[in-house]
């Protein structure tokens, strides 16, 4: 990765009518390299790429977690210096002001004194997964968004429109993301997922046929739906939902907008899945105080296999299929020739005659 003044050399020395290769040998580093940043629009400032950083304290959060939990369910107060001895003695090395910067940054103990759980996994691994659609009408573009119900461990993908087709591509690359497949999915009001509730009785509900052969019979995944007016059922998803307009597209846009470009499908796409690398799925989670990445490699464990591409219940795309199967077993075409009511013939007898009256004449005066 170039720095800032690297990339605006590159820029004046190819103004000046250097080539790339007497650029490359100046600045010491490969041609592909210019060849890739004169590519890039004056005023690119690049984005260095680095996973979360992981402190000593991270993987005893959870244990100091549960200890000021515990406290505050009796109604005592425990002192950090407490905290600090406990922790020592499961294998932390650092310091007791290192750990406390940590809890504040964290919130812990103000969280308790809200009564706010400080660590959740309401969701069996592998069990549950949530999904939602974020709308940017500004850009004409909304994002799909799926997190795992376990390891809040979630997937981001930028589209230009919101159809069935669409929202099953989609699915396909979250599975991808994800390892596998989880047991259910759980959606919202979405018309590609549900047409209408309680259509065949309580709890029965009709389903979108297509999304619910490619979800229950393609995937092996059932189909499970909010409550009306309670997206707070599906409140992983909700939560990050935030967490992705406020820490991700409108920073984006706004970095963007700097540089004098405007986000796309393609740009957009191509950043967001960086930031779950690098930012959202290696972050200590304010709720489960684990990284949703290395709970996902717990979780993996219990997802259904990856699905074969899906080709749709269309009835074309499966007769398609079915001669391309036959054919494979058969050298002999087989042709359906529908049957008729031998009366539905009789209104070409009249036409039938008259070709062959002439067909007679010419070929008997060849024959003579």
């Amino acid at each position: 990765m170039l720095k800032k003044g690297e990339v605006k050399m590159i820029h004046k020395m190819l103004k000046d009518g250097l080539s790339k290769s007497a650029i490359a040998r100046k600045l010491g580093i490969n041609r592909d390299t210019v060849a890739k940043y004169a590519k890039m629009p004056e005023g690119y400032v690049p984005v260095i790429k680095r996973d979360a950083v992981e402190t000593t304290v991270d993987p005893y959060l959870p244990n100091i977690a549960r200890m000021l939990e515990e406290a505050h369910k009796l109604g005592v107060s425990i002192p950090s210096s407490s905290i600090y001895q406990e922790i020592q003695k499961l294998g932390y090395r650092g310091s007791l002001r290192w750990m406390n910067d940590v809890v504040l940054r964290h919130e812990l103990r103000q969280k308790v004194k809200d009564e706010e759980p400080l660590v959740r996994f309401e969701t069996d691994p592998g069990k549950q997964m949530q999904v939602d659609w974020v709308e940017f009408p500004k850009e004409g573009l909304s994002a799909f968004v799926a997190t795992m119900g376990y390891s809040r461990a979630s997937y981001v993908e930028y589209v230009s429109d919101e159809k069935v087709e669409t929202l099953i591509k989609c699915h396909m690359n979250a599975f991808s993301y994800f390892g596998g497949v989880p047991q259910e999915g759980l959606y919202d009001n979405m018309k590609t997922v549900i047409i209408k509730r309680n259509a065949y009785g309580f709890g029965k509900h009709k389903f979108n046929e297509q999304f619910r052969d490619f979800a229950e019979k393609h995937c092996g995944m059932q189909l499970k739906v909010c409550k009306p007016y309670r997206a707070q059922t599906k409140g992983k998803v909700e939560r990050f939902n935030h967490y992705l307009r406020y820490s991700f597209h409108n920073m984006f846009k706004t970095r963007l907008s700097m540089m004098g470009y405007k986000m796309t499908l393609e740009n957009a796409n191509a950043e967001v899945m960086d930031w779950l690398d690098f930012t959202a799925n290696s972050r200590i989670h304010q709720t489960t105080m684990h990284k949703p990445f290395d709970m996902l490699a717990e979780e993996q464990l219990h997802l259904l296999p990856l699905p074969k591409p899906y080709h749709g219940i269309h009835p074309i795309k499966a007769t398609a299929q079915s001669v391309s199967k036959n054919s494979q077993t058969s050298n002999r075409i087989t042709i359906h020739i529908p049957n008729r009511d031998l009366q539905s013939y009789d209104e070409f007898i009249p036409v039938m005659a008259y070709m062959l009256i002439p067909a007679y004449a010419v070929g008997g005066a060849l024959w003579n």
